[in-house]
């Protein structure tokens, strides 16, 4: 702190004793076109120290940002001419504009980024990716400013040696420029007289120059399978665009294709609908459901009724599951899609080529293609699991007798919601999970909320547990866990495995198109969704990532299409900016932009606003008075980063903050905003409310107070 002080103060002084000395007189056109003859005099006779005072000069002018850069650029070309003069002026004006840079970067750029994280994450991921680029292009172009460039650039995370040699390279045809001007200093009327049309023209297309090349070095990473002669690109094509699996992101990207009148192909090796609709979402909703009916009639008493224990039909639970499926599944079927426009294909889909899909024994091309093939359930490499036949949430749901002793393995969402549906519905459950609490992307009080609930549901919890073998004889599954370096042992007839899932990508034959896989499987993308090493193939959805959400992989569908279909015009960035998720355990916990884990682990500022759901009336009614809305804002300000909720129907009542979010409104937006009464929506108001009460202006108020004393 003292040292950015003592920087500011000096870099303050020197400002002041410039501009109170007079030195923008000195450094004005007229002036030193007056002083030209002089100057050019003492340079023949002294002309090392000429340079030498010239140097100083322009990086202290350049450094501390003051005005006539401009000028001293034309004096060199009258001085020393072109080549001596542009050899000087190029790395004056870049270690002045590195000086400007450190300047900045050294007083304002913690704060700035501290205090708009969420604003610059864009922009510092395109710095980290393609700063050199940017900052080149900017140096080319003399619309921007030469000082602002570099103290804007002093406060993202471009590297000093970067900045410096791309400004060194940037400005040299700028600098050789306006110094070959100055060689005509005698005959220029003012500064202005270089900025001609022309001149202008010159420089603007000068700048378009990087963005030209970079577009060129697109075109030729799309052609570079062509030109090296692995695969001959078909002359033409049956279709505009191939999707590889039925699932949220494929459905979405073949219908919006269809919708834009393009000849889609969508092929779906297992079931349409992908596992949302089959194994996923829809029929885990289903199942919390019936749990949740029968945990209603325990609690019969708490609303003045009186109902015998549930008495569970597990198969009936099940086949209803089963028919929950059934009367969704025409959203997703084959005649629908048909009747949209999209052709469908059911079987096991294979790239031949970066153009040919191969499906049952029929080879189809496309213009462009989207690999949109989901996940699987993880089956972690446990020693003995693959001997025992065990339960995943693609295969729970053939059950039709309840298991006497169920474990699940896995204390994320996955796992937390069937364990608590399975033990609501008589089914004995032990969870395991490996790290010290469940729901760890949460905020611990999230994750003690969902641990209690799970524990008053009769769930045996067991968390910091490792397992480290299974093992079984007849019937009985054994699965034994290390905890504190004791030997835990836990008995069963049913295991189920829900430790995370892994990216679609077998038999697809990625590796003969020369596409690796990230280290966690998923297929690489750009921002725009594109392979890499073939950008007219693209990959959505949980087979890319980096969420594993239904309404993210619809949400990445659009950009997909798009970018396929109407890429060589114009491309579009994914936008992750506000991503909502919810676990629909009871209580539901729900989530949009940052936890406070999270801000503290990136370093961002944030106040926490907190109201407790057990205040609310509509809540209290319910028999549902438990949960938290806790908001997280700039601080000192209403803009919301983050929202966690937890409580009934969370995953409803944060819709609101999810819109707030997405178009920059702030809480006094939502305290300005008619909430019905009673509703559970009324606890966003009331959140906001905690907020504004916090931020009252005590000073006004008490100034306020004495004016109604005096009324009185």
């Amino acid at each position: 702190m003292i040292k950015k002080l003592s920087v500011l103060v000096v870099v303050a002084a020197l400002i002041a004793a410039f501009f109170a000395l007079g030195g923008q007189d000195y450094l004005s056109f007229a002036s030193i076109k007056a002083q030209q003859t002089q100057w050019q005099q003492t340079y023949v006779e002294q002309p090392l120290w000429v340079i030498g005072v010239y140097f100083a000069v322009y990086v202290l002018v350049t450094g501390l940002s003051l005005p006539g850069a401009a000028v001293l650029t034309l004096l060199a070309g009258a001085l020393f001419g072109v080549w001596v003069g542009t050899l000087v002026v190029s790395f004056a004006s870049t270690i002045g504009a590195t000086v400007a840079f450190l300047v900045a970067r050294l007083i304002a750029r913690d704060a700035v980024q501290q205090r708009f994280a969420a604003q610059l994450k864009t922009i510092n991921d395109g710095i980290a990716k393609e700063g050199a680029f940017y900052l080149f292009s900017l140096r080319l172009v003399p619309l921007f400013p030469f000082f602002l460039i570099n103290i804007v650039m002093g406060l993202t995370p471009i590297k000093v040696w970067q900045f410096y040699w791309v400004s060194q390279v940037g400005m040299l045809a700028g600098t050789f420029v306006y110094v070959n001007a100055g060689t005509q200093l005698a005959q220029l009327d003012s500064v202005k007289g270089i900025f001609s049309p022309t001149l202008l023209l010159s420089f603007t297309l000068l700048g378009l120059l990087p963005v030209i090349a970079k577009k060129l070095v697109d075109v030729l990473r799309g052609r570079q399978q062509v030109l090296s002669g692995k695969w001959q690109k078909p002359s033409h094509f049956d279709r505009n665009l191939i999707v590889i699996g039925a699932g949220a992101a494929g459905l979405v990207t073949s219908y919006i294709a269809a919708a834009v009148r393009a000849k889609v192909t969508l092929i779906e090796g297992h079931k349409m609908g992908g596992d949302c609709l089959n194994f996923g979402c829809v029929p885990s909703k289903a199942l919390l459901r019936s749990g949740k009916m029968a945990h209603y009639q325990r609690r019969a008493a708490t609303f003045g009724l009186e109902a015998p224990e549930p008495s569970v039909d597990f198969a009936a639970v099940m086949e209803r599951v089963q028919r929950v499926v059934a009367a969704i599944e025409p959203h997703d079927s084959v005649e629908r899609y048909t009747d949209l426009g999209v052709e469908c294909v059911e079987g096991m889909a294979r790239l031949v080529s970066p153009w040919e899909v191969e499906v049952n024994g029929q080879r189809l091309t496309a213009r462009n293609i989207v690999i949109a093939t989901g996940a699987r359930p993880f089956v972690p490499p446990i020693p003995g699991l693959n001997e025992v036949d065990i339960l995943t949430s693609d295969t729970v749901w053939n059950l039709r007798v309840a298991p006497r002793h169920m474990v699940v393995l896995g204390g994320g969402p996955i796992g937390c919601e069937l364990s608590q549906a399975f033990a609501r519905l008589d089914v004995p459950v032990t969870q395991i999970e490996m790290l010290s609490r469940v729901m760890v992307r949460e905020d611990e009080e999230v994750s003690a909320a969902v641990e209690a609930s799970l524990k008053r549901d009769g769930i045996n919890l067991l968390t910091d547990h490792k397992v480290i073998a299974v093992e079984h004889e007849g019937d009985e599954k054994r699965v034994i866990c290390e905890h504190q370096g004791a030997r835990v042992v836990i008995r069963c007839d049913a295991i189920l495995v829900a430790v995370g899932r892994a990216a679609n990508t077998r038999s697809l034959g990625l590796d003969a198109l020369g596409i690796k896989l990230n280290r966690n499987g998923t297929i690489p993308v750009n921002d725009y969704l594109q392979i890499p090493a073939h950008p007219h193939m693209l990959a959505c959805g949980d087979v890319a990532g980096p969420f594993q959400f239904t309404h993210t992989a619809a949400h990445q569908a659009w950009y997909a299409s798009v970018n396929a279909l109407f890429g060589s015009f114009k491309k579009f960035k994914v936008d992750y900016s506000v991503i909502p998720w919810c676990t629909f355990t009871d209580p539901e916990v729900a989530r949009v932009g940052l936890s406070e884990s999270e801000a503290k682990e990136k370093g961002i500022a944030y106040e926490v606003t907190r109201y407790d759901i057990d205040d609310l009336d509509r809540a209290i009614a319910d028999e549902e008075a438990h949960g938290f809305v806790k908001v997280l804002t700039v601080p000192g300000k209403d803009k919301i980063l983050g929202v966690t909720i937890v409580g009934h129907h969370a995953g409803d009542i944060i819709a609101e903050f999810v819109l707030a979010m997405r178009h920059g409104l702030g809480l006094n937006k939502i305290l300005g905003t008619i909430h019905i009464y009673p509703t559970l929506t009324e606890s966003n108001k009331y959140a906001a409310g905690v907020w504004k009460k916090a931020h009252a202006p005590e000073a006004l108020l008490r100034w306020v107070e004495k004016f109604h004393g005096w009324r009185r």
